[in-house]
């Protein structure tokens, strides 16, 4: 077992603190992500909380803000896969 290695960070006035980036990585926290704060003691633990509706969400948002597809692009295309579907399904043209 590897022992951890300490990392140093500064909480400013707000309250805010910055995870150190390799830390996030190891951790698999995202930017937006919503995070449990455990206290115990003197030590307080930094958990993600993933939620499956969230997670899902911001898996979805991540693929297509990479595939730089509109909104409209994707509307239109489900609106045409609909149409090929509907159509293998029933062998007509959508209403």
């Amino acid at each position: 077992m590897q022992a951890a290695k300490p990392y140093t960070a500064e909480i400013k006035a707000r309250g805010q603190l910055t995870i150190p980036k390799k830390i996030r990585r190891m951790g698999h926290l995202e930017e937006g992500q919503t995070v449990s704060l455990v206290p115990l003691g003197d030590v307080v633990i930094i958990m993600p909380r993933r939620l499956e509706l969230d997670e899902a969400r911001r898996r979805i948002a991540k693929i297509v803000k990479e595939s730089g597809v509109s909104a409209e692009e994707m509307l239109e295309g489900l609106v045409r896969e609909r149409e090929v579907l509907y159509r293998e399904r029933y062998g007509k043209k959508a209403r």
